[in-house]
């Protein structure tokens, strides 16, 4: 028989085999019962990991010969009560004044949106025919961008890179046009 290390001794001892093989067995039943009281794998794995931490600190705790299986899912019902209660307070919320001050500093200014527009429009007409036809195909509803690119029969990746080119030219023509004509 294969001697086995006592867990009867004060901090610092080591568990013994069998508590060890216990432990061990337990795993995938605890993993379980975690599961179904938090419904997701991330926490659950979590969980998991912070139950070990308190089993293995505990082993002392455990009487050898009693329901090894009832005593870990004892520690995982406590940590996951203790992971329930920590997310309640994780959880962000705003007070109503937070909300509030928040709504009275959003400056929304429909006139600057109008210049704005103006200004896009102005530069859609600049563009040439090719550029102008892409544009208005990519914005058409429901059309995405790897459709336009079966749709034109080309690469994906060489329409999105005509696409980002076209962009940037309308932004820089628009902050130039609103530079040039503050009245606009």
């Amino acid at each position: 028989m294969s001697e086995t290390k006592t867990s009867s001794s004060p901090r610092g001892s080591l568990p013994s085999d069998e508590f060890i093989q216990l432990f061990t067995q337990v795993q995938r039943q605890l993993y379980l019962f975690i599961l179904s009281q938090v419904g997701r794998v991330e926490a659950a794995e979590e969980i998991l990991q912070e139950t070990n931490l308190v089993i293995w600190s505990k082993f002392t705790q455990f009487e050898p010969g009693s329901n090894f299986s009832a005593w870990t899912r004892q520690i995982a019902v406590y940590e996951v009560l203790k992971w329930r209660q920590k997310k309640s307070r994780d959880k962000l919320t705003f007070s109503d004044e937070f909300v509030q001050n928040i709504a009275d500093s959003f400056d929304y200014q429909p006139e600057e949106v109008e210049r704005r527009q103006l200004a896009l429009e102005s530069c859609l007409d600049k563009l040439n025919k090719h550029d102008k036809e892409l544009i208005e195909k990519r914005y058409q509803p429901g059309v995405s961008g790897k459709g336009l690119a079966k749709l034109l029969g080309r690469p994906p990746n060489s329409v999105y890179q005509s696409l980002g080119r076209i962009r940037k030219t309308l932004l820089e023509c628009v902050q130039r046009t609103l530079a040039v004509n503050p009245e606009l």
